[in-house]
C-alpha cells in the first residue's frame, strides 16, 4: 500500500499505460460516434452517451483511485490534447481538396464537420466534468479512509457526469431550444451515464483490485493540491 502522501513509485507501468491509453481512447471514439443520434425505447440521445463515453469516467475513477488525483490529473490532460490533435486533423483533412473521382465529400463534412461552438462546449465540458469527477473521488477517498468503493465511484461520477452534462448541452445549445427541452436534455444526459456507470461498478471494482494487487500500489492524495493547473 502507498503511505499517506506518496504516489506510486517513479516511472510508469504497463498497466498505468494500458488504463491511460483505454481512457484516450474512449474520449476520442465517444466524440467521433457522438454524431449519430438514437432512439433507444423512446430515449433520444448521442450514441456516444449510451456507448463508449462513460468509460472514460470509469478509467478516469481507476486512474485515480489506484494512482491518485496526480497521475489522473495528468491524464485527463493528455486527453484534452489527443482529443485536440484528433480534432485539428479531422478539420484539416476535411478542407483538402478531394480526388476528382471521389464522391465522399458531402458525407465526410456531414459525418465529421465541426462546429466552433460544439467544440467549445465539448472541450470545455470534459475538463470541467473530468476534473471534478477526479477531485471527488479523490477527497471522498481519504473521508471514508479508502472503504466503500461504490460509493466514491457513483458520487463522483454523479457529480462529474453532472457538470459534463449542464456544461455541455447549456453551451452547445442554449438559445436555440427551449428552456424545458434544455433542462429535460441536461437530465436526461446526466442519468443516462450515471446508470451507466453504477451498473459498471462490478467491473470498476474488478479492475481496481487487479491494479492494486498487481502494482502493489493504493494511493491517498494526503496534501495534494486539486488544481488542474498543477503538472507536478
Amino acid at each position: 500500500m502507498t503511505l499517506p502522501g506518496s504516489g506510486p513509485a517513479p516511472g510508469y507501468s504497463r498497466w498505468f499505460v494500458a488504463v491511460a491509453a483505454l481512457f484516450v481512447t474512449a474520449l476520442i471514439t465517444s466524440n467521433i460516434v457522438a454524431v449519430k443520434i438514437v432512439d433507444i425505447g423512446g430515449l433520444v440521445v448521442p450514441a456516444g452517451t449510451v456507448t463508449v463515453f462513460p468509460l472514460s469516467y470509469i478509467f478516469g475513477d481507476i486512474l485515480t483511485e489506484v494512482y491518485g488525483y496526480r497521475r489522473a490529473r495528468l491524464i485527463i490532460w493528455l486527453g484534452f490534447a489527443c482529443n485536440l490533435l484528433a480534432v485539428i486533423a479531422i478539420t484539416v483533412t476535411q478542407y483538402l481538396p478531394p480526388a476528382a473521382f471521389w464522391d465522399g465529400q458531402a458525407a465526410y463534412e456531414r459525418i465529421l464537420g465541426y462546429t466552433p461552438r460544439l467544440l467549445a462546449a465539448s472541450f470545455l465540458a470534459y475538463l470541467v466534468g473530468e476534473f471534478a469527477n477526479a477531485a471527488v473521488l479523490s477527497r471522498m477517498k481519504l473521508l471514508t479512509q479508502g472503504r466503500w468503493l461504490w460509493t466514491r465511484t457513483i458520487g463522483s461520477t454523479l457529480v462529474g457526469q453532472g457538470l459534463d452534462s449542464l456544461v455541455f448541452v447549456t453551451v452547445a445549445f442554449i438559445g436555440t431550444i427551449a428552456g424545458a427541452d434544455l433542462l429535460r436534455t441536461i437530465v436526461t444526459a446526466w442519468l443516462v451515464k450515471s446508470a451507466y456507470e453504477a451498473l459498471a461498478t462490478p467491473l470498476t471494482y474488478a479492475v481496481v483490485n487487479a491494479l492494486k494487487r498487481a502494482e502493489g500500489v493504493d494511493t491517498y492524495d494526503y496534501g495534494v493540491s486539486l488544481s488542474p493547473f498543477r503538472l507536478e
